[in-house]
């Protein structure tokens, strides 16, 4: 397996925030320096994707200060991603990040060895981002995220506004949905509405939090 496609999303859909994993450096409003990928080539292609599943926010993101973007593949809907086209090793070395662990670490490297057997869900551990969902095929090549293993059990928590603007860009970037539908998607996803009204949610996607 030489390459295959690594499927954002949250925040990881705008290109500058995943470029933080890819060649290191702390996104605009996160409090966490990334270290990078050992690899810090840029995707070979990039494309917007759609898969069956759901979003849910939970926890207390260590870098946004709100609930964390899950992947639900078990729930009923259609979750809106983007799709980078890496090496195995780079995306080992992704999720390690998300897990706070080292580049090339143990972690990474097992978690790139296992790619080629995933053909649903394989968990790696109890951890927010250890388990690796295979969403099927693209040009041939397989499809992969990464969640938490039992996101059914988890408790749904708001989101930070800079976390969410960080997941809109993304959308737009990927899709070219305008801010109705951006407002739309992510107010039905659990978690969002208990922070966050659509017209407050409109007003800090446009950038102004002081409306709505």
């Amino acid at each position: 397996m030489q390459r295959v496609w690594y499927v954002a999303y949250g925040s990881n859909l705008a290109l500058a925030r995943f470029r933080c994993y890819l060649s290191g450096g702390r996104p605009e409003g996160g409090a966490r320096v990334y270290p990078g990928c050992r690899d810090h080539t840029d995707p070979e292609e990039i494309a917007g994707v759609e898969v069956p599943g759901g979003l849910v926010f939970s926890g207390t993101s260590k870098v946004w200060g709100g609930g964390s973007a899950f992947y639900d593949a078990s729930a009923d809907g259609i979750v809106a991603g983007r799709a980078y086209l890496l090496t195995p090793g780079q995306l080992g070395d992704v999720a390690a990040q998300e897990m706070r662990r080292e580049p090339g670490g143990e972690f990474a490297v097992d978690l790139a060895g296992l790619l080629p057997v995933v053909d649903s869900l394989h968990t790696m551990g109890p951890g927010r981002y250890e388990t690796v969902a295979r969403l099927g095929e693209r040009d041939g090549v397989p499809m992969f995220t990464v969640t938490h293993g039992t996101v059914t059990d988890l408790e749904p928590s708001a989101p930070t506004a800079s976390y969410l603007r960080w997941i809109a860009t993304g959308l737009v970037e990927a899709h070219g949905w305008g801010i109705d539908r951006v407002v739309e998607y992510l107010h039905a996803a659990p978690g969002v509405q208990l922070g966050w009204t659509p017209g407050a949610l409109r007003s800090v996607l446009d950038g102004d939090a002081g409306r709505g």
